[in-house]
Protein backbone atom coordinates (compact mmCIF):
# COMPACT_ATOMS: atom_id res chain seq x y z
CA UNK A 1 0.00 0.00 0.00
CA UNK A 2 1.37 3.40 -0.95
CA UNK A 3 0.95 5.73 2.02
CA UNK A 4 1.29 9.50 1.68
CA UNK A 5 3.92 11.33 3.64
CA UNK A 6 3.10 13.33 6.73
CA UNK A 7 3.73 16.98 5.84
CA UNK A 8 4.96 18.18 9.19
CA UNK A 9 6.41 21.34 7.73
CA UNK A 10 2.82 22.29 7.01
CA UNK A 11 1.72 21.15 10.45
CA UNK A 12 4.29 23.38 12.07
CA UNK A 13 2.82 26.41 10.33
CA UNK A 14 -0.83 25.61 11.01
CA UNK A 15 -2.96 27.22 13.67
CA UNK A 16 -4.87 24.01 14.36
CA UNK A 17 -6.51 24.11 10.96
CA UNK A 18 -7.88 27.55 11.76
CA UNK A 19 -10.46 27.24 14.54
CA UNK A 20 -12.67 30.31 14.77
CA UNK A 21 -11.07 33.53 16.01
CA UNK A 22 -12.86 33.39 19.36
CA UNK A 23 -11.48 29.93 20.04
CA UNK A 24 -8.00 31.17 19.11
CA UNK A 25 -8.06 34.21 21.39
CA UNK A 26 -5.05 34.33 23.68
CA UNK A 27 -4.93 34.56 26.60
CA UNK A 28 -8.33 32.92 26.90
CA UNK A 29 -11.14 33.88 29.24
CA UNK A 30 -13.90 31.48 30.26
CA UNK A 31 -17.06 32.29 32.18
CA UNK A 32 -17.71 29.72 34.88
CA UNK A 33 -14.31 28.01 34.76
CA UNK A 34 -11.63 28.12 37.44
CA UNK A 35 -8.02 28.75 36.44
CA UNK A 36 -5.11 27.17 38.29
CA UNK A 37 -1.39 27.31 37.58
CA UNK A 38 -0.06 23.80 37.07
CA UNK A 39 3.53 24.64 36.16
CA UNK A 40 6.07 27.45 36.10
CA UNK A 41 8.70 27.21 33.37
CA UNK A 42 11.19 30.06 33.57
CA UNK A 43 9.12 33.25 33.53
CA UNK A 44 6.06 31.48 32.15
CA UNK A 45 3.20 30.41 34.38
CA UNK A 46 1.11 27.75 32.68
CA UNK A 47 -2.55 27.56 33.62
CA UNK A 48 -5.35 25.13 33.07
CA UNK A 49 -9.04 25.95 33.21
CA UNK A 50 -11.36 23.60 35.09
CA UNK A 51 -15.04 23.18 34.16
CA UNK A 52 -16.81 21.56 37.10
CA UNK A 53 -19.98 19.47 36.81
CA UNK A 54 -22.85 21.38 38.38
CA UNK A 55 -24.42 18.29 39.91
CA UNK A 56 -23.42 14.90 41.18
CA UNK A 57 -20.64 13.78 43.50
CA UNK A 58 -17.75 16.04 44.41
CA UNK A 59 -15.17 13.28 44.88
CA UNK A 60 -13.64 10.51 42.76
CA UNK A 61 -14.86 12.05 39.53
CA UNK A 62 -13.43 11.23 36.09
CA UNK A 63 -11.51 14.01 34.33
CA UNK A 64 -10.24 14.88 30.88
CA UNK A 65 -7.61 17.46 29.97
CA UNK A 66 -7.47 18.87 26.43
CA UNK A 67 -4.48 20.33 24.58
CA UNK A 68 -5.04 22.74 21.70
CA UNK A 69 -3.59 22.44 18.21
CA UNK A 70 -1.45 24.90 16.32
CA UNK A 71 1.62 23.07 15.02
CA UNK A 72 3.42 23.52 18.38
CA UNK A 73 3.67 27.14 17.24
CA UNK A 74 0.49 28.91 18.34
CA UNK A 75 -3.13 28.24 19.31
CA UNK A 76 -5.28 28.72 22.39
CA UNK A 77 -6.96 26.63 25.11
CA UNK A 78 -10.20 28.18 23.83
CA UNK A 79 -10.26 25.56 21.09
CA UNK A 80 -11.79 23.00 23.46
CA UNK A 81 -14.03 25.27 25.51
CA UNK A 82 -17.27 23.83 24.12
CA UNK A 83 -16.04 20.25 24.51
CA UNK A 84 -15.33 21.01 28.16
CA UNK A 85 -18.67 22.68 28.76
CA UNK A 86 -20.56 19.71 27.37
CA UNK A 87 -18.56 17.00 29.12
CA UNK A 88 -18.99 18.81 32.44
CA UNK A 89 -22.75 18.35 32.01
CA UNK A 90 -22.06 14.61 31.79
CA UNK A 91 -20.32 14.51 35.16
CA UNK A 92 -16.73 14.76 33.94
CA UNK A 93 -14.35 17.38 35.30
CA UNK A 94 -13.28 18.85 31.96
CA UNK A 95 -10.09 20.86 31.62
CA UNK A 96 -8.40 22.82 28.85
CA UNK A 97 -4.71 23.49 29.35
CA UNK A 98 -2.15 25.99 28.17
CA UNK A 99 1.36 24.89 27.21
CA UNK A 100 4.47 26.54 25.79
CA UNK A 101 4.61 27.09 22.03
CA UNK A 102 7.16 28.48 19.57
CA UNK A 103 5.49 31.84 18.94
CA UNK A 104 5.19 32.76 22.63
CA UNK A 105 8.07 31.01 24.41
CA UNK A 106 10.24 29.82 21.51
CA UNK A 107 9.40 26.31 22.68
CA UNK A 108 10.36 23.10 20.93
CA UNK A 109 7.94 20.17 20.60
CA UNK A 110 9.87 18.34 23.33
CA UNK A 111 8.89 21.14 25.72
CA UNK A 112 5.28 20.92 24.56
CA UNK A 113 5.31 17.22 25.43
CA UNK A 114 6.94 17.95 28.79
CA UNK A 115 4.16 20.43 29.60
CA UNK A 116 1.45 17.95 28.68
CA UNK A 117 3.04 15.35 30.93
CA UNK A 118 3.28 17.93 33.71
CA UNK A 119 -0.43 18.72 33.37
CA UNK A 120 -1.47 15.08 33.69
CA UNK A 121 0.90 14.58 36.63
CA UNK A 122 -0.37 17.75 38.34
CA UNK A 123 -3.98 16.60 38.04
CA UNK A 124 -3.14 13.21 39.51
CA UNK A 125 -1.05 14.70 42.32
CA UNK A 126 -3.90 17.08 43.18
CA UNK A 127 -6.70 14.57 42.62
CA UNK A 128 -7.92 14.52 46.22
CA UNK A 129 -8.14 18.31 46.45
CA UNK A 130 -9.80 18.57 43.03
CA UNK A 131 -12.24 15.75 43.69
CA UNK A 132 -10.83 13.53 40.93
CA UNK A 133 -10.34 9.81 40.60
CA UNK A 134 -6.58 9.53 39.92
CA UNK A 135 -7.26 6.35 37.93
CA UNK A 136 -9.74 8.00 35.56
CA UNK A 137 -7.86 10.87 33.96
CA UNK A 138 -7.99 11.15 30.17
CA UNK A 139 -5.89 13.29 27.86
CA UNK A 140 -7.27 14.71 24.62
CA UNK A 141 -6.27 17.14 21.92
CA UNK A 142 -6.29 18.07 18.28
CA UNK A 143 -3.50 18.11 15.69
CA UNK A 144 -0.28 19.03 17.53
CA UNK A 145 -2.34 18.96 20.73
CA UNK A 146 -3.36 15.44 19.77
CA UNK A 147 0.31 14.65 19.33
CA UNK A 148 1.28 15.77 22.82
CA UNK A 149 -1.78 14.08 24.36
CA UNK A 150 -0.79 10.87 22.55
CA UNK A 151 2.77 11.39 23.74
CA UNK A 152 1.64 11.34 27.37
CA UNK A 153 0.31 7.84 26.80
CA UNK A 154 3.29 6.45 24.90
CA UNK A 155 6.61 8.30 25.16
CA UNK A 156 8.95 7.22 27.96
CA UNK A 157 10.97 10.43 27.87
CA UNK A 158 10.50 14.20 28.31
CA UNK A 159 9.18 14.23 31.87
CA UNK A 160 10.44 17.24 33.81
CA UNK A 161 13.43 16.08 35.90
CA UNK A 162 12.34 18.20 38.87
CA UNK A 163 8.92 16.54 39.17
CA UNK A 164 7.99 13.57 41.32
CA UNK A 165 8.23 10.61 38.95
CA UNK A 166 6.41 8.47 41.53
CA UNK A 167 3.27 10.25 40.34
CA UNK A 168 2.51 8.96 36.85
CA UNK A 169 2.14 11.33 33.90
CA UNK A 170 0.41 8.62 31.85
CA UNK A 171 -3.34 9.16 31.37
CA UNK A 172 -5.89 6.38 31.68
CA UNK A 173 -7.46 7.05 28.27
CA UNK A 174 -6.84 9.10 25.12
CA UNK A 175 -9.36 11.06 23.03
CA UNK A 176 -7.57 12.35 19.92
CA UNK A 177 -8.68 14.54 17.02
CA UNK A 178 -6.63 14.40 13.78
CA UNK A 179 -3.49 13.84 15.86
CA UNK A 180 0.08 13.66 14.55
CA UNK A 181 1.12 10.24 15.84
CA UNK A 182 3.69 9.04 13.28
CA UNK A 183 6.64 11.41 13.04
CA UNK A 184 9.27 9.14 11.51
CA UNK A 185 9.35 6.31 8.94
CA UNK A 186 7.75 3.00 9.88
CA UNK A 187 7.50 -0.30 8.07
CA UNK A 188 4.71 -0.08 5.53
CA UNK A 189 4.43 3.67 5.99
CA UNK A 190 7.32 5.36 4.21
CA UNK A 191 7.88 9.00 5.06
CA UNK A 192 10.72 9.67 2.67
CA UNK A 193 12.92 12.56 3.63
CA UNK A 194 10.94 13.24 6.77
CA UNK A 195 13.95 13.64 9.01
CA UNK A 196 15.35 16.38 6.76
CA UNK A 197 12.07 18.28 6.57
CA UNK A 198 12.00 19.09 10.28
CA UNK A 199 15.52 19.52 11.66
CA UNK A 200 16.27 17.88 14.97
CA UNK A 201 17.13 21.27 16.42
CA UNK A 202 13.55 22.37 15.69
CA UNK A 203 12.02 19.26 17.23
CA UNK A 204 14.44 19.24 20.14
CA UNK A 205 15.18 15.56 19.52
CA UNK A 206 15.11 12.96 16.74
CA UNK A 207 11.76 12.44 14.97
CA UNK A 208 11.59 8.81 16.10
CA UNK A 209 12.12 9.68 19.75
CA UNK A 210 9.11 12.02 19.77
CA UNK A 211 6.88 9.83 17.57
CA UNK A 212 4.08 8.16 19.62
CA UNK A 213 3.66 5.28 17.15
CA UNK A 214 7.28 4.25 17.67
CA UNK A 215 6.76 3.76 21.40
CA UNK A 216 3.49 1.87 21.62
CA UNK A 217 3.63 -0.87 24.22
CA UNK A 218 1.22 -3.36 25.70
CA UNK A 219 -0.83 -1.64 28.36
CA UNK A 220 -1.08 1.72 26.58
CA UNK A 221 -4.24 3.70 27.44
CA UNK A 222 -7.44 2.82 25.57
CA UNK A 223 -7.70 5.29 22.71
CA UNK A 224 -10.21 6.73 20.29
CA UNK A 225 -9.11 8.73 17.24
CA UNK A 226 -11.28 10.96 15.04
CA UNK A 227 -9.68 11.65 11.68
CA UNK A 228 -10.77 13.08 8.34
CA UNK A 229 -10.04 10.83 5.40
CA UNK A 230 -9.29 13.88 3.23
CA UNK A 231 -6.73 15.28 5.69
CA UNK A 232 -3.64 16.36 3.75
CA UNK A 233 -1.85 17.83 6.76
CA UNK A 234 -1.83 14.67 8.88
CA UNK A 235 -2.79 11.93 6.41
CA UNK A 236 -5.40 9.41 7.47
CA UNK A 237 -2.94 6.61 6.74
CA UNK A 238 -0.84 7.67 9.72
CA UNK A 239 -3.83 7.24 12.02
CA UNK A 240 -4.46 3.83 10.47
CA UNK A 241 -0.86 2.87 11.13
CA UNK A 242 -0.99 3.97 14.76
CA UNK A 243 -4.25 2.07 15.31
CA UNK A 244 -2.79 -1.09 13.79
CA UNK A 245 0.33 -0.87 15.97
CA UNK A 246 -1.83 -0.34 19.06
CA UNK A 247 -4.01 -3.35 18.26
CA UNK A 248 -0.98 -5.52 17.47
CA UNK A 249 0.31 -4.76 20.97
CA UNK A 250 -3.00 -5.86 22.49
CA UNK A 251 -4.35 -2.36 23.19
CA UNK A 252 -7.78 -0.94 22.55
CA UNK A 253 -7.72 1.66 19.79
CA UNK A 254 -10.76 2.82 17.85
CA UNK A 255 -10.24 4.83 14.68
CA UNK A 256 -13.29 6.71 13.41
CA UNK A 257 -12.76 8.00 9.89
CA UNK A 258 -14.84 10.69 8.19
CA UNK A 259 -15.18 10.67 4.41
CA UNK A 260 -14.31 13.92 2.68
CA UNK A 261 -13.25 15.68 5.87
CA UNK A 262 -10.05 17.72 6.04
CA UNK A 263 -7.81 18.71 8.94
CA UNK A 264 -9.59 20.41 11.82
CA UNK A 265 -13.05 19.29 10.70
CA UNK A 266 -14.12 18.53 14.28
CA UNK A 267 -13.78 22.07 15.67
CA UNK A 268 -16.72 23.88 17.20
CA UNK A 269 -17.82 26.62 14.82
CA UNK A 270 -16.68 24.76 11.72
CA UNK A 271 -19.45 24.72 9.16
CA UNK A 272 -22.78 23.68 10.62
CA UNK A 273 -21.15 21.99 13.66
CA UNK A 274 -22.30 18.56 12.48
CA UNK A 275 -18.77 17.14 12.69
CA UNK A 276 -18.26 18.71 16.11
CA UNK A 277 -21.49 17.06 17.23
CA UNK A 278 -20.71 13.66 15.71
CA UNK A 279 -17.20 13.42 17.13
CA UNK A 280 -18.17 14.64 20.61
CA UNK A 281 -21.11 12.23 20.80
CA UNK A 282 -18.74 9.40 19.82
CA UNK A 283 -16.25 10.56 22.46
CA UNK A 284 -19.07 10.52 25.01
CA UNK A 285 -19.93 6.94 24.09
CA UNK A 286 -16.28 5.94 24.29
CA UNK A 287 -15.97 7.34 27.81
CA UNK A 288 -19.23 5.64 28.75
CA UNK A 289 -17.83 2.33 27.48
CA UNK A 290 -15.02 2.75 30.00
CA UNK A 291 -17.60 3.12 32.76
CA UNK A 292 -16.72 6.77 33.39
CA UNK A 293 -20.19 8.18 32.65
CA UNK A 294 -23.68 6.75 32.45
CA UNK A 295 -26.55 7.00 30.01
CA UNK A 296 -26.84 8.18 26.44
CA UNK A 297 -25.20 11.37 25.13
CA UNK A 298 -27.24 14.51 25.70
CA UNK A 299 -25.52 16.86 23.24
CA UNK A 300 -28.17 18.68 21.21
CA UNK A 301 -27.97 18.27 17.46
CA UNK A 302 -26.92 21.43 15.61
CA UNK A 303 -29.75 23.48 14.24
CA UNK A 304 -30.30 23.49 10.50
CA UNK A 305 -28.68 26.53 8.83
CA UNK A 306 -30.97 29.52 8.41
CA UNK A 307 -32.99 29.19 5.25
CA UNK A 308 -32.50 25.42 5.03
CA UNK A 309 -35.68 23.45 5.75
CA UNK A 310 -35.37 20.56 8.15
CA UNK A 311 -35.30 17.14 6.40
CA UNK A 312 -38.94 16.38 7.29
CA UNK A 313 -40.10 19.77 6.13
CA UNK A 314 -38.13 19.44 2.90
CA UNK A 315 -39.68 16.04 2.24
CA UNK A 316 -43.17 17.41 2.84
CA UNK A 317 -42.45 20.33 0.52
CA UNK A 318 -41.27 18.00 -2.27
CA UNK A 319 -44.37 15.80 -1.85
CA UNK A 320 -46.67 18.81 -2.09
CA UNK A 321 -44.93 19.93 -5.27
CA UNK A 322 -45.54 16.58 -7.03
Amino acid sequence: MNYPALRLTTLLALASAAPLAAANAYPPSFDGARAEVYKTAGDTKLSLWIFEPANGPKTNRPAIVFFFGGGWTNGSPGQFEQHCRYLATRGIVAITADYRVASRQNAKPTQCVADAKSAVRWLRANAARLGLDPNRIAAGGGSAGGHIAGATGTLPDFDEPTEDRKVSSVPNALVLFNPALVLAPMEGLPLEGFGTRVPEERLGTTPEKISPAHHVRKGAPPTIIFHGKADTTVPYATAEKFASVMKAAGNRCELVGYEGQAHGFFNYGRGDNSAYHATLVAADKFLASLGWIQGEPTLAKPAAPAGDPAPAAAKKKRKAAN
